[in-house]
């Protein structure tokens, strides 16, 4: 068997029987029909051994690639061999005789500043005319209909997207994911779809973001269109991940934040400000839906490094002691 071949009978195989979902599907893809290319896509599956891997990932740290990425891409090929080894295609995986070195992988989250993200809500907040307006100034009457292409629609949108973002701390695909019934109103609670599998209540506390999310659903309940997506781009369908980047990438823009920030990076800051300001990690994992507290973890480091900083500009003992 070829390895093109056997690429896309593991996909159809192994995600048949796991529930992953389609953006997982499309890494996995993606990083083998990457291997395939420098191995060959004619050699055959039997014929793959340890050192074509380890050349592999010479030949990927040359490229210049993260430790982070090249360790993802070992997984998944990793994943593809065991997977032929449980149908008795490969009598052994090639990896037990591998031996990696793939450097130290930093992943601490990278953060807005409190300033910075103070300036993307402001700026958000003005584009959907909502910085201080607690009444429904973009809400149209009942027998209105309105075009998901409107410049006030996508106003609106835009200002709910964002501070759902950080209200809640979701990741992008989760919020690309909501449906219009996911909101529930009377609870001023989302259903999440979270990843791999593990759903989650989100609880809106902050009574602003209570207003823009009814107005918003409000204002999409009289939009043209089939999707039961909650965010829509001007086409009528789902806002896709991309399409929110986007957004996100205007704001950053709009509000004078010169660094490039992403959707995730909000998730970031929420959960850095969370620890920050005393909330015990344990409700901050929950918060956030990590399967691992260690992964929560990681943003401790942050806070560590802000605490430093702040006791190196304000602690009395700097410069109150006489040299010795």
């Amino acid at each position: 068997m070829q390895m093109t071949k056997a690429i896309g009978e593991f996909l159809s195989g192994y995600f048949a029987t796991n529930d992953r979902s389609k953006k997982t599907r499309a890494a996995y893809g993606s990083d083998l029909q990457q291997f395939a290319v420098y191995a060959g896509k004619e050699l055959p599956l039997q014929s793959l051994r340890g050192v074509l891997i380890e050349e592999w990932a010479a030949h990927l740290r040359k490229e210049g690639y993260s430790p982070a990425s090249m360790r993802r891409k070992m997984v998944v090929l990793k994943v593809f061999c065991s997977y032929w080894v449980r149908r008795a295609v490969l009598a052994e995986s090639p990896f037990w005789r591998v031996k990696l070195s793939l450097g130290r992988i930093e992943q601490l989250p990278r953060a807005l500043t409190e300033a910075e993200m103070r300036g993307l809500l402001a700026y958000a907040g003005a584009r959907g005319k909502l910085t201080s307006a607690p009444h429904k100034g973009l809400a149209l009457s009942k027998d209105e209909a309105v075009r998901a292409s409107s410049q006030e629609y996508r106003a609106l949108r835009n200002l709910a997207l964002v501070d759902l973002l950080f209200a809640t701390g979701m990741r992008v695909g989760e919020a690309a994911s909501l449906n219009v019934e996911d909101f529930q109103i009377a609870e001023s609670v989302f259903r999440i779809q979270g990843k791999g599998g593990r759903d989650r209540l989100a609880y809106v506390v902050d009574q602003q973001t209570v207003r823009i999310q009814k107005q918003h659903l409000e204002t999409r309940s009289h939009l043209l269109t089939e999707s039961p997506a909650l965010f829509l781009n001007a086409s009528g369908q789902r806002l896709s991940t991309q399409g929110m980047a986007n957004v996100i990438a205007q704001f950053r823009r709009g509000s004078g934040i010169e660094r490039h920030v992403t959707p995730h990076m909000l998730r970031h800051t929420v959960a850095t400000l969370l620890l920050r300001n005393g909330m015990d990690i344990r409700v901050v994992q929950e918060f956030l839906g990590h399967a691992s507290i260690a992964t929560t973890q990681r943003y401790t480091h942050v806070v560590k490094e802000h605490l430093i900083g702040e006791l190196r500009k304000h602690h009395p003992s700097i410069g109150f002691r006489a040299e010795p």
